[in-house]
């Protein structure tokens, strides 16, 4: 399968307020692209809308899949995951009432994920054992990583091939965001994904990502292979403090 995204000069806001300005990304088959920047400078805007929830002002959303063309900006937030497409957002959003296994049911809640809820299932479980061994616990109950565990593996059940993972490194202890960070990598290969992920911790996010685009007041300001962001000067003194 081959997957492409294709982000060109997107602007988007609320009411009066622009969030996002001439944003241009690109997301190849098999790659982990990062979206990064600190708060408030428009990364969930802009993942809101890959997801069809937040509607550009102009320019264009395309995403690739097998040679299909299928047009973001035309398509609703249902059609979007029908197409493959999966969320992880900020803040996990979780159904705190109802079971880790419910939760995970209702990830497979698109069509083509129904047939393969069991394999999906077992995947998940072989990947957070603990999900298994909580799998009637209440997800309200259960410490923020673990939250996030299951948020990962909710958007998992619905078989996607494009995964977006917003600010997964929020709320969380500097070991559990480690952990988080290089999950997302392993699950990212075992699973055969591209992943699109915005984070604000440079240091964990460039770990894993092939790509990175720094967005500043709803700009991309600079983009490049990791290499090449380890490299920058600016990159370097203001958001991995390695600057000499």
């Amino acid at each position: 399968m081959a997957l492409e995204l294709t982000i060109e000069n997107i602007d988007a806001g609320y009411g009066a307020v622009r969030a996002l300005q001439g944003v241009s990304m690109h997301v190849g088959n098999g790659e982990t692209a990062a979206l990064l920047g600190t708060n408030g400078n428009g990364k969930s805007t802009l993942m809101k809308c890959v997801m069809g929830m937040v509607r550009p002002t102009r320019g264009t959303l395309m995403l690739t899949i097998d040679g299909v063309e299928h047009d973001l900006t035309k398509l609703s937030t249902e059609e979007i995951v029908n197409i493959g497409v999966a969320m992880v957002p900020e803040g996990r959003r979780l159904f705190p009432r109802l079971t880790v296994e419910e939760n995970l049911l209702l990830g497979a809640f698109r069509p083509q994920a129904r047939a393969e809820i069991a394999k999906n299932a077992s995947f998940c479980y072989e990947a957070f054992p603990l999900l298994k061994e909580r799998r009637r616990q209440l997800a309200g109950s259960m410490s923020g990583g673990q939250q996030q565990m299951l948020a990962i593996a909710r958007a998992l059940m619905s078989s996607p091939k494009l995964l977006l993972v917003d600010e997964p490194s929020v709320g969380l202890a500097p070991i559990l965001v480690s952990q988080t960070i290089t999950k997302i990598k392993e699950l990212k290969e075992q699973y055969g994904l591209t992943v699109l992920m915005a984070e604000q911790n440079f240091h964990q996010a460039i770990r894993i990502a092939d790509r990175g685009y720094i967005i500043v007041h709803g700009e991309i300001v600079f983009d490049g292979n990791v290499a090449e962001l380890e490299k920058n000067d600016l990159v370097k003194n203001y958001y991995l403090g390695t600057a000499a």
